[in-house]
């Protein structure tokens, strides 16, 4: 009896807590979306983002509609939560406008693996060769490129350059995974990302095996012998359409897992089960409430490019989204 007391008592507290976390939530979400309309700022919101946050986010998707929603709205304050190379894409295509980075260290390994110093030698090495920079790469980076692309358009972007090479940085894997899908020689960097990189072959054979019929969906940064055993290849925006358009109940998510909380919430009856343990980004979830709050309010952490580099890293963003 007394072990039965305890443990409804336990749940009481429990459920107490989680009441008293939802308000305070709902406080700062409230006090957020004012904020917004006071400043006349826009709050975007990468899929990675933490589900608090993608629930008050105007416009939430991947790094290419981001880009295009950052690019065409009237605010006058852009509030960017992902990491910082998306932030700083957004002030480079928006001079004219306040972008707002919530927390300053976010920020995303990949785009450390490689400097504009790299690029320039792949240039003198492989002369004539276009230079593709993924996203998620640095200003400086962007502006020693010839063309950006996304992990939705890469595909794209590669198949529409003149010439039979190209340079793919900084992705080996994204690199690896367009090479299917183009008959030019791809070059690629050694970068990768740390999440997408821990998923295997074996940690998919093990969830098929516990959810028949299950349907692994992979996103083009993960290893060319996890997309091996994928069934769709995409990127998170991607995803999330093909979810909702396939008939299958249990989904493979093998992407960073801030994703699967709006796929819960649209795909009723449907579960979703991370690929791996690991698939957890520390720097997409470094921001909170408390941090968009803090540097709107303060107008703290806003991203600054310089004009030289902004000019040329805007060019290739812009011939990206000619595409």
């Amino acid at each position: 009896m007394f072990l039965m007391k305890e443990y409804l008592n336990t749940n009481i507290v429990d459920k107490l807590n989680k009441d008293d976390k939802d308000r305070d939530i709902k406080v700062k979400q409230d006090l957020i979306r004012n904020l917004l309309k006071e400043k006349n700022a826009i709050l975007l919101a990468h899929n990675y983002q933490r589900g608090e946050i993608q629930d008050i986010a105007d416009f939430q998707g991947d790094s290419l509609e981001l880009s295009i929603k950052a690019n065409k709205t009237d605010a006058s304050i852009i509030v960017f939560c992902g990491v910082r190379f998306m932030a700083e894409s957004a002030a480079i295509m928006n001079p004219d406008k306040i972008v707002i980075l919530p927390n300053k260290n976010a920020g995303c390994p990949m785009v450390d693996m490689i400097t504009p110093n790299d690029i320039i030698n792949l240039k003198k090495d492989y002369q004539g060769a276009p230079v593709v920079a993924y996203v998620n790469t640095s200003a400086e980076c962007k502006a020693v490129s010839d063309i950006c692309c996304t992990s939705a358009n890469a595909v794209k972007v590669v198949n529409s350059l003149a010439g039979e090479k190209v340079i793919m940085v900084p992705d080996k894997n994204l690199g690896s995974y367009v090479q299917r899908f183009t008959d030019k020689e791809i070059i690629n960097w050694p970068g990768y990302c740390p999440p997408h990189r821990r998923t295997t072959p074996g940690d998919i054979k093990a969830l098929k095996e516990k959810y028949p019929g299950a349907v692994f969906v992979a996103h083009p940064e993960s290893t060319p012998e996890t997309i091996d055993v994928a069934d769709h290849v995409s990127s998170t925006s991607g995803m999330y359409r093909y979810v909702k358009e396939t008939d299958a109940k249990y989904f493979i998510i093998g992407t960073e897992r801030g994703i699967i909380y709006k796929m819960e919430r649209e795909n009723q009856g449907k579960v979703f089960i991370p690929a791996n343990s690991g698939l957890v980004c520390p720097n997409m979830k470094r921001t909170h409430l408390e941090d968009i709050i803090e540097s709107l309010t303060g107008m703290k952490n806003i991203i600054e490019v310089p004009e030289d580099i902004r000019i040329k890293a805007r060019k290739s963003i812009e011939n990206m989204l000619a595409l």
